[in-house]
């Protein structure tokens, strides 16, 4: 579950910039693509979901901005957002 979905101003702005959808990168977040993240940080997400804590992921954007994806540890909120923002 991504609970409620929001995203900072920055990543909207970001989204608007590259001329992409944030719902094409929430999907992939939902269905457990995590974007560029390393090996590590794969496995710490497929754990997460077995045992409820948060989830990230980082995608590209075409502009070469990077958009990072949080989903709390509760799943009460899903924030989409620039790396500088968090």
């Amino acid at each position: 579950e991504l609970g409620q979905v929001v995203g900072t101003p920055g990543a909207l702005a970001a989204l608007h910039e590259a001329g992409e959808l944030g719902q094409v990168y929430l999907q992939r977040h939902r269905c457990g693509d995590w974007g560029e993240l390393d090996a590590d940080d794969w496995r710490t997400n497929d754990r997460a979901l077995r045992e409820g804590t948060r989830v990230l992921s980082a995608y590209p954007l075409l502009t070469g901005a990077k958009l990072w994806i949080i989903t709390e540890w509760d799943r009460s909120v899903t924030t989409l957002l620039l790396p500088e923002e968090y």
